[in-house]
């Protein structure tokens, strides 16, 4: 029997590989709901080839036109909520950006799905929240991000107790090895320009600051419940080795593929099976060189601030998170400058209150704050500016 999926953020990076990957894997799934935020022509194209029984556009100022489709058209972010909740599925891929899929990542978990995970956001901002709704629920979570999914295979079989470290490898994006003097005058073109990934707009600007790295980080923490000092970054420009796992006897394992998200996105969703894939292979003998270098904390602070915010854990890693989209997104609209992102979330972190253990109400709301506090950061760095 088919599997049905419900692609929440189906029109993002991750949202379009799952569809190439589901186009290959017809005999074990079909595609029942798709959720977007705003971009209304793509859904419009999705609807259209894969004639879902729903499809939720959450930003109400865009419509979708789809004659002679029987595919039901909600809209609204309430909408997107009681899908999850309520829909007639069996997994919630859950690839929206941002704090906007905590919520209805939640909402899937409490309904009982299994969710393919793409949304680190959710496990930041409310770790210990998922990891109980998991439990309380018994819900299969698999990881989609690469880091994560070469984890997870790197312990398949293996004790929990052999777990030395985790080692998550970063590619170091396009500033790896610009001087650090250059860092004020990076643009947006230059930070979108990825080495080796392509992906949105967002995470590619993380990628680019190393905060990406830092909430895989966190997320690591929750998925595989290690403390946070049994996790390390390394970069690795190449992107061939995707993440290591250090055992107690001095053993490590390694997971490597070619940088393609398609090939997480499918393990995710046949874990803990493989299945054919149609993708590049590694040529070994083309590979000149797979290196290694320590993470540059001085150059790449947000790092710093995120290894930071898991040790201190609480409502630290959502208020990092909040202030972190908020100042991606005034750098991608010019508003700010690359370096002045790090400096908006310190500032947040040390403006909103600590709590050590924030309900789920609690996170919305400290989310909120945080946003806002952020915004009257950046207003006080624009008038020293002028």
């Amino acid at each position: 029997m088919k599997k049905r999926v419900v692609i929440l953020g189906s029109t993002g990076s991750i949202g379009v590989n799952t569809l190439l990957v589901i186009d290959n894997l017809k005999e074990q799934f079909e595609v029942v709901g798709l959720i977007a935020y705003s971009n209304d022509r793509l859904l419009a194209e999705q609807v259209l080839k894969y004639s879902p029984a729903f499809a939720c556009l959450i930003n109400e100022k865009n419509q979708i036109q789809v004659p002679q489709s029987h595919t039901r058209v909600y809209y609204g972010r309430q909408s997107a909520l009681d899908l999850c909740a309520e829909g007639n599925y069996d997994i919630l891929v859950s690839s929206l950006v941002g704090f906007a899929g905590f919520e209805p990542t939640v909402a899937a978990i409490r309904a009982g799905k299994h969710v393919a995970l793409a949304n680190k956001e959710t496990l930041i901002v409310g770790g210990h929240i998922i990891k109980d709704e998991l439990e309380k629920n018994k819900v299969p979570l698999t990881p989609i991000d690469s880091e994560h999914s070469a984890i997870l295979q790197c312990l398949t079989g293996e004790a929990h107790s052999s777990i030395e470290s985790l080692i998550l490898t970063a590619s170091g994006g396009p500033f790896l090895h610009l001087d650090a003097a250059e860092f004020r005058k990076i643009t947006v073109e230059r930070a979108l320009n990825h080495p080796n990934w392509k992906m949105g707009r967002k995470i590619t600007i993380d990628s680019a600051s190393l905060m990406n790295k830092g909430l895989e980080v966190i997320e690591a923490r929750w998925l595989f419940d290690v403390n946070p000092d049994q996790i390390s970054v390394v970069v690795h420009p190449q992107s061939i080795i995707h993440s290591m796992v250090q055992f107690t006897d001095g053993s490590v394992k390694a997971q490597l593929g070619v940088p393609d998200m398609k090939i997480p996105i499918q393990y995710a969703l046949t874990y803990p099976e493989r299945h054919f894939a149609p993708y590049e292979r590694i040529r070994f003998s083309e590979l000149k060189a797979l290196t290694f270098f320590e993470p540059d904390l001085v150059k790449f602070p947000c790092l710093r601030i995120a290894f930071g915010a898991m040790k201190q854990a609480g409502n630290s890693p959502c208020v990092m998170n909040a202030a972190n989209e908020i100042a991606v997104d005034l750098f991608l609209n010019e508003k700010i400058g690359f370096m002045d992102i790090p400096v908006i979330i310190e500032e947040t972190m040390n403006r909103v209150p600590y709590h050590p253990f924030p309900g789920f109400q609690e996170v919305i709301e400290f989310d909120r704050m945080a946003r806002q506090e952020a915004l009257t950061i950046f207003e006080k760095l624009k008038s020293v500016v002028v």
